[in-house]
């Protein structure tokens, strides 16, 4: 695929994303407002950062590193060892779910039944959720390494629209279940997640004159299972040190992004209903992030990494590949400072006024506007951050990857390190880029 193909698909995947994100986002954004009116705020900080937490920590330790790994390669690669690979985040996903749902349910504070019903179950659903998310993980990869645009809108669309319905119906109707309406919400979106991508792909490959099922490494859903083959390796031991390095990498960086969260969880510097507030706060503070850069960093780290050979000297790949990656860095690099600009100015100006509109003095009142002020100015550093960061993690070799999680110790934060840092490929490669880009 041309290096202009790729960058089209890139800048549809990261468009549409942008238009998903601004549809959870608003959907979650008045679900919120409408469950404060019906809801205790302690149930609503145990859902939103206690099993929240559990359920988020869960996936992202199970599959960020093999989504990172499996989505360099290659058009040549041998795609049943990829998938091989990618069917072994349901046992990692099981043994996370099962020792971090005894941590919550053992070690961490368990909330009061009379204020908090259902905690128990709460735990477990969430848990279970986890995993049957991690079951359509090859379905997922093989639809972004493919670039399937509308696939993936459907599908993540579709899944939080019924689950927030159901949300809502139950908060209406039955509002003493307590926790057992947000289990239910959230085993039903991840079952639904899963069978939209399932059910593409069995109509898709059910097709044979469909162009895109010729464009896939798979002729029938069976080729998607674990297969083992004779005389071959079961999985592809460069993909699976790169996974290995990658997760180093990303579980630090969960730590360090989750941060907050961990220390409520596992401090309690908060009370339930005192964390319920500070994590409405944080995701308007956190809007303009997952809205905007969360889906530019996803979709363009896969254009990056299909242009860019990982690992490779600048000046030994294709120049017009080089080329076409710096002009699109570049343009990002401006995009992102100019939202996060943009931001900061008018974020500091009306925090107040925000936060009175949505949730009245509750909200507005105490440390909520000093604290969404900050956020304006932590959104500033993350424009710059992600950008950078899906450049860099492309580009990457293996080896760069682990100095990188290192780093990241040392540096105390995650990204930010790419800048202070520079590794031996990639830092050629950026002035190469820049170097190359048309006048």
């Amino acid at each position: 695929m041309r290096p202009q193909e790729v960058l089209g698909r890139a800048a549809r995947l990261a468009s549409s994303g942008l238009l998903l994100q601004v549809l959870f986002r608003l959907i979650t954004f008045v679900l919120n407002a409408f469950i404060l009116r019906f809801l205790s705020k302690e149930i609503v900080g145990i859902v939103n950062v206690r099993l929240t937490l559990l359920y988020s920590t869960t996936i992202f330790l199970a599959r960020e590193a093999f989504r990172r790994a499996c989505l360099t390669g290659g058009a040549q690669r041998d795609w049943s060892q990829t998938f091989n690979l990618l069917w072994l985040t349901v046992p990692l996903g099981v043994f996370w779910s099962l020792f971090l749902g005894w941590v919550w349910l053992q070690l961490l504070e368990v909330p009061d039944p009379s204020v908090v019903p259902h905690y128990g179950t709460g735990v477990v659903v969430f848990a279970l959720s986890a995993v049957v998310e991690l079951l359509g993980e090859p379905f997922w990869v093989l639809a972004q390494a493919h670039m399937f645009v509308k696939l993936k809108v459907i599908a993540e669309s579709l899944s939080v629209i019924l689950k927030s319905v159901l949300t809502a119906l139950l908060v209406l109707w039955l509002p003493h279940w307590g926790l057992y309406i947000f289990s239910l919400a959230q085993l039903f979106y991840t079952t639904i997640l899963v069978l939209c991508y399932v059910i593409y792909f069995t109509k898709l490959l059910g097709s044979p004159e469909s162009p895109k099922q010729q464009t896939l490494p798979v002729s029938r859903m069976t080729d998607l299972l674990p297969n083992v083959v004779r005389n071959k390796a079961f999985v592809n031991w460069k993909e699976a040190k790169l996974t290995w390095s990658f997760f180093k990498q990303s579980f630090l960086k969960q730590i360090l992004t989750e941060g907050e969260r961990y220390v409520m969880t596992f401090l309690n510097v908060l009370n339930f209903g005192d964390q319920g507030i500070y994590d409405i706060v944080n995701n308007l503070g956190s809007l303009v992030a997952r809205l905007i850069f969360q889906p530019i960093e996803e979709s363009f780290y896969i254009f990056f990494a299909k242009v860019l050979e990982r690992g490779k000297d600048a000046t030994l790949q294709k120049q017009e590949d080089v080329a076409v990656a710096a002009v699109v860095l570049e343009s990002l690099l401006k995009l992102a400072l100019l939202a996060g600009l943009t931001i900061t100015v008018f974020g500091f100006a009306y925090s107040q006024l925000a936060l009175d509109i949505y949730g009245g003095a509750m909200l507005s009142s105490g440390s909520g506007p000093i604290l969404l002020r900050s956020y304006c100015l932590y959104v500033l550093l993350l424009a710059i951050n992600g950008v950078t960061e899906c450049f860099t993690f492309a580009a990457m070799s293996k080896e760069e990857v682990d100095r990188c999680s290192s780093a990241v110790i040392r540096a105390g934060q995650p990204g930010w390190h790419t800048l202070l840092w520079g590794p031996s490929v990639w830092e050629p490669l950026l002035g190469q880029c820049f170097s190359q880009r048309p006048s």
